[in-house]
């Protein structure tokens, strides 16, 4: 059942939203709608969840405190791209 919404947006976040949906070939209430349904049953952003395969390569390499990351990673694209 659809139900009709009533918003306060700035105009022209309405207008480029409007050719943005019409290059999508879609309507803005079907775009908006999209983007709710989206936001209100994703449990989890890609971004927070951790593989099975990162939970297992955790803690595998140890790097000693004295050790300047910055310049290793220098010293390794050298190696990878001065020929």
């Amino acid at each position: 059942m659809d139900t009709k919404l009533t918003l306060k947006i700035d105009n022209q976040v309405i207008t480029n939203a409007k050719i943005y949906a019409r290059k999508k070939n879609t309507s803005l209430s079907k775009l908006i709608e999209s983007y709710l349904f989206y936001i209100t049953t994703v449990k989890k952003s890609a971004n927070d969840e951790v593989t099975p395969l990162v939970k297992s390569l955790s803690g595998i390499i140890t790097i000693s405190k004295s050790t300047d990351l910055k310049e290793s990673y220098k010293k390794h694209l050298i190696k990878k791209y001065v020929k």
